[in-house]
């Protein structure tokens, strides 16, 4: 039987090994950094990593058997295993800008209840609305007939909603800690978004779903420009916090890292471009 979900069937299961790409990379580049996000994160994380797994099961068995009921506590699995980490994301990444209790030697003192400030539940929440609204693009994108129709309308709408929550979130970010050059790249974001959802509606879904793309990365990264040269700010003692410089590692161990990520990163994009390419064609229950 046909389902969204297999839009991604050729694709999902490379795009999370970027996950742990990034993890590992985090590790060896920046152990200091890693040590406090994993211990003072790690609740959050855990659940994203169980999540996941919950996510990655429901998608591999969801087809192993013909039966509705369970067809539909897989799709339950997808579901809860998808939002759970687009919402944890952002709160992460919002307390990560804002910062968190770190004393002198760099530990997470603090408690989880303290992650859960208003402006991280903001940024859960705008993560949320944007993944689901450039997921909901990609299906719109990937089909055709009805299915897009209703995928167009998903999009149209979550978008909207994550547009109001994007301006807040970015504006937010700048008051407290925004330069001139980062209030450009947020007003990018913007821009960026608002674009795609312009081209989706007027039935340009290949422009709106590059737009989108761009949003969410553009997003990263005015995150990161806020924070440098801190990567972890400290609410105890601006003394505390980490920064490039103490939370990286060794120079040999950093020269190793860039002749890999020279050398085999364009490799596995161009694989990856390929896959794409080869399983480009729009599908439906044709």
């Amino acid at each position: 039987m046909w389902h969204p979900i297999h839009t991604i069937g050729p694709v999902w299961d490379g795009n999370e090994v970027w996950l742990i790409t990034a993890g590992g990379a985090t590790f060896a580049a920046f152990p200091e950094w890693y040590a406090s996000l994993f211990s003072g994160f790690y609740l959050p994380l855990l659940l994203i990593l169980v999540a996941l797994i919950v996510r990655g099961v429901a998608i591999e068995y969801r087809g192993k058997r013909d039966a509705t009921t369970w067809r539909r506590r897989c799709d339950a699995g997808i579901v809860a295993g998808s939002l759970v980490p687009a919402l944890l994301w952002g709160v992460a990444f919002a307390n990560i800008v804002r910062g968190v209790p770190l004393d002198a030697r760099h530990e997470y003192v603090g408690t989880v209840w303290d992650l859960l400030n208003p402006y991280a539940l903001l940024g859960g929440l705008t993560t949320l609305a944007l993944f689901a609204a450039h997921g909901a693009v990609f299906v719109a994108l990937k089909t055709y007939g009805e299915i897009s129709r209703r995928a167009t309308a998903v999009a149209l709408r979550t978008g909207a909603a994550a547009a109001a929550l994007l301006v807040i979130f970015l504006a937010w970010t700048q008051i407290e800690g925004g330069t001139s050059g980062t209030v450009i790249l947020a007003a990018f974001v913007v821009l960026s978004f608002a674009s795609a959802l312009g081209a989706l509606a007027r039935g340009r879904q290949g422009w709106a779903f590059l737009l989108s793309a761009v949003a969410v990365g553009m997003t990263v990264i005015s995150l990161f420009a806020v924070l440098y040269p801190n990567v972890l700010p400290s609410t105890i003692d601006p003394a505390y916090s980490l920064t490039v410089e103490n939370a990286s590692a060794t120079p040999k161990t950093l020269g190793i890292m860039t002749w890999v990520a020279v050398i085999f990163l364009p490799l596995v994009l161009l694989y990856q471009s390929w896959t794409y390419w080869v399983f480009r064609r729009r599908i439906g229950v044709g």
